[in-house]
């Protein structure tokens, strides 16, 4: 264990007491040994900082709990958190409080760090309500961290995943105070991994390492109910397209990215069961985020197009319903 590098685990958590001893539990399992464990509590309230103690008093030296000063949103808890890693760590690895990892984990994602100096964020397939980040070919154990931000951009595969399911080089870590921007929240994660992939590699592991709760009633269970690919396309466009794409690269997928999403938008405000203030509030935040400024004027420009489609897919329906002949696909009338 002593030739092995130190892995600081860390486990933000607030009012997670359903899930928070699983996670632990996961990390107390571990084949990789020589781990420290910071349990950070944003003043829960819930029996979670009970659960947190009793598992310190058990492995102490191994498991600290630290407490915030005050209560502080998620992002702002992560950062916290990620200055609590031990100074000696070489690598970061943060479970996030409804999530586990499988035995394996740490173990098979510092060896191919530690295979390759320059990478500084392994990732592996995820378990959610299916198996998730797909798109490198098998084994790309190694992948530059250029072509792997190339990737999301010209081929939609977005293969960095969440907290739970990297691992980070403590160096990089360091690099930022704070690591996580909060403009980008609740996707702070995967804008920094375009921070950090214009200068370290990138490193992934064809195995499922780490399992998140898909529907847990949490801020992100209930963002999926809007469609957030065109969302996201716009967004790590415009925030970090010009670190990787040549200018006609970039003007190129700029404008589908804009055209995709906005008309997504004007059909969603054509669909009242769409309009809800936390989606609209949620739109506002994300474009304010970018320097997009939420104009209906351009949601207008949409409109005719938005009808048109709308109008075609109901017809399509229609046939389907009503004609034996089924047609090979929808034509699209534009």
């Amino acid at each position: 264990m002593e030739s092995t590098p130190l892995v600081s685990v860390v486990t933000p958590f607030y009012n997670t007491r359903d899930y928070l001893r699983e996670c632990i539990e996961s990390v107390l399992h571990q084949t990789y040994e020589n781990w420290d464990y910071v349990l950070v509590d944003n003043f829960s309230t819930d029996g979670s900082s009970e659960i947190a103690a009793h598992y310190a008093s058990r492995f102490p030296g191994k498991i600290r709990v630290i407490r915030t000063e005050s209560f502080l949103n998620q992002v702002q808890n992560y950062n916290f958190a990620l200055t609590c890693i031990s100074p000696d760590s070489k690598y970061c690895k943060m479970v996030q409080a409804d999530d586990w990892i499988f035995p394996d984990c740490i173990r098979a994602m510092v060896e191919v760090a530690e295979a390759h100096p320059s990478v500084g964020v392994v990732a592996a397939y995820q378990l959610e309500d299916e198996i998730r980040l797909d798109g490198l070919p098998y084994p790309s154990l190694y992948v530059p961290g250029r072509d792997a931000s190339r990737l999301f951009f010209l081929k939609g595969k977005y293969v960095f995943g969440s907290p739970t399911s990297s691992l980070l080089r403590s160096q990089a870590v360091r690099s930022r105070s704070p690591f996580y921007d909060e403009r980008y929240a609740p996707f702070e994660d995967g804008h920094v991994c375009f921070d950090l992939l214009r200068t370290w590699d990138f490193g992934f592991i064809h195995q499922v390492l780490s399992y998140s709760r898909y529907d847990n009633g949490g801020m992100m269970s209930r963002l999926r109910q809007f469609d957030l690919g065109p969302f996201l396309r716009l967004t790590f466009l415009v925030a970090h397209g010009k670190d990787y794409l040549s200018r006609e690269e970039y003007h190129h997928y700029l404008k589908r990215a804009e055209r995709e999403y906005f008309l997504f938008l004007t059909k969603c405000a054509c669909a009242r069961h769409r309009e809800t203030r936390e989606f609209w509030d949620f739109h506002r935040r994300g474009l304010a985020s970018i320097n997009y400024a939420f104009d209906w004027k351009r949601l207008v420009r949409w409109l005719p197009r938005a009808v048109i489609e709308k109008a075609w897919s109901g017809f399509w329906v229609r046939w389907d319903r009503d004609s034996s002949v089924i047609p090979d696909g929808p034509l699209n009338p534009l």
